[in-house]
C-alpha cells in the first residue's frame, strides 16, 4: 500500500489542477510539496500531492492553496480533511498522518473539476507558513497508465516477478513484498470494484496488488463460467492499467478438495492463462483453501493445474493452497514438514497461507517462520479479526502478524476490499454506493488500520 504525494496528488485532481500544477513543485525552507498527475479526463482530473515538512516537528498540519479560476472545484479528497471556500482550498491532516516530523511525509489525493480554464495554483503554505519555492516544470501531460508500465507503479518497477529462493524476487532478481487487498466474492460485491474505488486502492491505499477472489461454487463461476472469466479478465486490465499485480484466485472452499473442481479450474486457467500470458502482473492462485483433503490429494491437484498454465504462460507465478484451509497443515493438527518432505513438482511456485488474527496466533505464527526458511509463502488472504469474518479486531495480533510478515519479506492480501457487513471489511456498509473509499468516514477500524499499513513506501530494490 502503498503518501501526502497521493493526498496531494488527489487534491489537484479534485480541483482540476492536474494540468495546473507541475511534476515537481519544492516548497521554500519550511516544506516540500511534489506534485504528480495521475489522469485527466475532459472538465476533471486526479492528483497526488506529497507533502514533506523540512522544519520542526508538527502535531496537525494543515495545506492550503488558492485555486487560480474559479470554475475550479474539489470533488472528492482523500488522506486529509478537504474543504474549499471560494477559491481557497485546505487540507488538513487526519488521526493517522496529523504528526510529521522533521524530514516526514504525507501523501494526499484528489479528484478536481473545472470548467473554464485550469491555470496552476501559485503558493502553497503549510500551517500559515508560505511554501514560496518556485513551482519548476510545466508538463501537464498526465501519464499513460494503460499498460501499467509506468515507471513509479509497482508493475512499472518490479516487472515480471518470479520466485527465487524461498523469496518472489522482481526483474532485479532482489526479494520484494507486495501488499495490498483481497475482493470479496465477485458475484456478490461487484459494485465495490470500479473506476473510483481502484483509483483510490492504487493511488491513495498504494496497494500493490489486487486480489481477485473469484468463488467457484456459491453462486460463483459453476454457474457462468464464461461470464465469471470474463469479469476475472476486466479486473486483471484495471488492476494492469494502474499498475498494481492482479492475483487470481480460484476461490474453492466448499466442497474443500480441490479436486471437485479440477476440470473446472482447467478450463478457467488454461484460457485465463492464455488470454493474458503477455501481461506482467498476473499470479495465480489455484485453490484457495483446501479442507478434508490431505496434501498428497491437493498435490496431485496443483501437478493437474499447473501444466495447464505453463502451456499459455512460462512465466506467472503460481500460488499453491495448503492443508488445513491454507494453514499449512496446522489447523488440521499437521505442520509444514508434508510439503517440505514432498514439494509440489513444478517450478515458479510458492504455497498459501491464510490467517485471521483473533483465531490465529504464536502456534501458527512459530510455524509460518520455519516454513519461510524453507518454502515460498505468500499470506493470500487473511483478516484482523476472527476467522469467522467477525468479531472484534484485534490489533495486537494484527500487527503481530503484519511486522513478521515484513520482516519474513512475505506478500500479503488483506480479506477484504469491500463493505460486506462484517467486521473483517475494510469499509462500512454501504460504502460501495457511492464515490468515496478513502476518507477516514468510511473505513471501518480494520480497514484504517490496514490502510495505515499497506500505504507506507515500499522502497523496492532496484539494483
Amino acid at each position: 500500500m502503498k503518501r501526502l504525494l497521493a493526498l496531494l496528488s488527489t487534491c489537484a485532481t479534485m480541483l482540476g489542477l492536474t494540468v495546473a500544477f507541475s511534476p515537481h513543485a519544492v516548497a521554500a525552507a519550511g516544506c516540500k510539496v511534489d506534485y504528480t498527475v495521475t489522469s485527466q479526463w475532459q472538465g476533471g482530473f486526479q492528483a497526488g500531492v506529497k507533502v514533506t515538512n523540512l522544519g520542526s516537528p508538527v502535531d496537525g498540519w494543515t495545506l492550503g492553496f488558492t485555486l487560480p479560476d474559479s470554475g475550479q472545484k474539489v470533488v472528492q479528497g482523500w488522506n486529509a480533511t478537504w474543504s474549499q471556500s471560494g477559491s481557497a482550498v485546505t487540507a488538513a491532516g487526519v488521526d493517522w498522518n496529523r504528526a510529521l516530523a522533521t524530514g516526514a511525509s504525507a501523501d494526499l489525493g484528489l479528484v478536481g473539476s473545472f470548467t473554464g480554464a485550469n491555470p496552476k495554483p501559485t503558493a502553497f503554505t503549510l500551517n500559515g507558513v508560505a511554501c514560496t519555492g518556485s513551482v519548476g516544470g510545466d508538463d501537464t501531460t498526465p501519464p499513460d497508465p494503460g499498460d501499467g508500465t509506468s515507471s513509479g507503479t509497482p508493475v512499472g518497477i518490479n516487472g515480471q516477478v518470479h520466485v527465487c529462493g524461498v523469496h518472489l524476487c522482481n526483474q532485479y532478481d532482489r526479494p520484494v513484498q507486495l501488499r495490498g487487498m483481497s475482493t470479496h466474492g465477485i458475484q456478490w460485491f461487484s459494485q465495490c470494484y470500479n473506476d473510483a474505488s481502484l483509483d483510490a486502492l492504487a493511488n491513495d491505499w498504494k496497494a500493490d496488488l489486487l486480489r481477485i477472489s473469484m468463488y467457484v461454487q456459491e453462486d460463483g463461476y459453476e454457474t457462468d463460467p464464461a461470464g465469471f472469466t470474463n469479469r476475472v479478465n476486466g479486473l486483471v486490465d484495471k488492476a494492469e492499467a494502474r499498475g498494481m499485480y492482479a492475483l487470481v484466485d480460484f476461490h474453492t472452499l466448499t466442497p474443500g478438495d480441490p479436486n471437485y473442481n479440477l476440470d473446472r479450474a482447467k478450463t478457467f486457467f488454461a484460457s485465463v492463462a492464455a488470454r493474458n500470458a503477455d501481461k506482467k502482473n498476473v499470479i495465480y492462485e489455484i485453490a484457495n483453501e483446501p479442507n478434508g483433503v490431505s496434501w498428497a490429494g491437493i498435490k496431485s491437484y496443483a501437478e493437474q493445474v499447473i501444466p495447464v498454465i505453463r502451456a499459455a504462460d512460462p512465466d506467472a507465478v503460481v500460488i499453491v493452497g495448503t492443508r488445513g484451509w491454507s494453514s499449512l497443515g496446522v489447523s488440521d493438527g499437521s505442520d509444514e514438514t508434508e510439503i517440505v518432505n514432498n514439494p509440489v513438482n513444478a517450478d515458479n511456485i510458492m504455497y498459501a497461507f491464510h490467517f485471521y488474527a483473533a483465531s490465529h496466533k504464536d502456534a501458527y505464527r512459530s510455524t509460518l517462520s520455519r516454513a519461510a526458511s524453507r518454502l515460498p509463502m505468500f499470506a493470500t488472504e487473511f483478516g484482523t479479526v476472527s476467522a469467522t469474518g467477525g468479531g472484534a479486531m484485534d490489533r495486537e495480533s494484527t500487527t503481530a502478524w503484519l511486522n513478521l510478515l515484513d520482516q519474513l519479506k512475505i506478500g500479503y492480501a488483506n480479506w477484504t476490499y469491500s463493505d460486506a457487513d462484517e467486521s473483517s471489511a475494510a469499509f462500512r456498509p454501504g460504502t460501495c454506493d457511492g464515490s468515496d473509499y478513502s476518507s477516514s468516514g468510511v473505513l471501518t477500524e480494520s480497514g484504517a488500520l490496514i490502510k495505515s499499513r499497506i500505504s507506507t513506501a515500499d522502497n523496492f530494490p532496484t539494483s
